[in-house]
């Protein structure tokens, strides 16, 4: 007999947690990016433009793992005047060795959440100055609140600042986050008053124009870029990129769909200019920051590998705990015509 594993979203958000151990999972999927012949196709997206919808799919095959991940993710940006999340979705993970299926994970996006907000991490691990402590988030929705959980696992974080385009969302942020994470967190109606001796500055929307102005930053700050996963979002202004010591989650990606993508459209960066991975920065394949006043910027798409590695990890975890619903598949019986 084959079967599955049924793991709902109650299922998951015990066996998965943002912490030390998704972070590490999420950096160890990078490093694989870099030293292992991972196989990673482009990225497909079905838009739906009358909805202010769209669906990406994401998978890799990553050398060593039990399994890999499909995983289908929409997004749509008007759901919450509906009263419903922007991002939904599901996860399958499959045998490496066989093709069948082990796990259906039903997680309503909570995974690509979590595994998002761990790659913020190690960009922030690996890029920004090890003693900054102030922080600041554009956008106050469920990634912007993970974003800066995430960066109070990796850097000493003791003040937090959150724009949003509607204030009232983000003083409840604040205040949720005040909260939550035991520091000092303050809504701020100006985006430039917001990045105004922010050590790092992370941007979390779904922008189709840059919010963040290359005016308003400086020196030695570290920049996140989160939102831009599609050819039409643009969070950053171009012309930050040229200033900025530049990393990629995946150059292929961020050529096409990224930051780095409305760069080269603008005429400021050469289409075949090379750039690092945040992969060889992890496995020491290239330098990270180099001196305290450079500013850096990592272009996070989000990669097919870290739902392979997310995936697998709360598979383990799971079955470790004997959660989740296992369903008996049809019995082999040889050779399907």
């Amino acid at each position: 007999m084959t079967g599955m594993l049924v793991l709902t979203e109650p299922d998951l958000r015990k066996a998965v947690r943002l912490d030390a151990s998704a972070v590490d999972c999420v950096e160890d999927a990078f490093a694989a990016l870099a030293t292992k012949p991972v196989v990673m196709p482009p990225i497909l997206r079905l838009d739906i433009v009358e909805h202010r919808g769209e669906v990406d799919v994401k998978t890799a095959y990553v050398p060593g793992l039990d399994g890999f991940a499909i995983k289908v993710s929409p997004g749509f940006f008007d759901n919450p005047k509906l009263g419903l999340p922007s991002l939904n979705g599901l996860m399958i993970l499959f045998s490496t060795k066989t093709g069948l299926v082990e796990a259906l994970l039903l997680d309503n996006g909570y995974l690509t959440d979590v595994r998002t907000a761990a790659a913020g991490a190690v960009a922030a691990k690996h890029l920004s100055r090890p003693d900054s402590q102030v922080a600041t988030i554009f956008g106050a929705g469920i990634q912007a609140r993970l974003q800066l959980e995430a960066l109070t696992l990796v850097r000493p974080i003791k003040r937090a600042r959150i724009w949003a385009r509607d204030f009232a969302k983000a003083e409840t942020a604040a205040q949720d986050l005040s909260t939550s994470l035991g520091i000092a967190v303050e809504a701020v109606p100006n985006p430039e008053s917001a990045c105004d001796g922010a050590d790092i500055i992370v941007t979390t929307t779904p922008a189709e124009q840059p919010i963040l102005k290359a005016e308003w930053v400086q020196p030695g700050q570290h920049i996140t870029a989160m939102g831009s996963d599609s050819e039409h979002k643009n969070e950053i202004d171009p012309a930050i990129l040229p200033r900025a010591l530049y990393i990629a989650d995946s150059l292929g990606q961020t050529r096409r769909l990224g930051e780095l993508h409305h760069a080269i459209r603008a005429g400021l960066i050469e289409p075949d200019r090379s750039f690092p991975e945040l992969g060889q920065v992890v496995a020491s394949q290239a330098p990270g920051r180099e001196s305290p006043d450079a500013m850096t910027l990592c272009d996070l798409t989000g990669t097919g590998v870290q739902d392979t590695a997310i995936a697998t990890l709360a598979h383990a975890r799971a079955r470790e705990a004997g959660a989740g619903r296992p369903i008996d598949t049809k019995e082999a019986t040889g050779d399907v015509p």
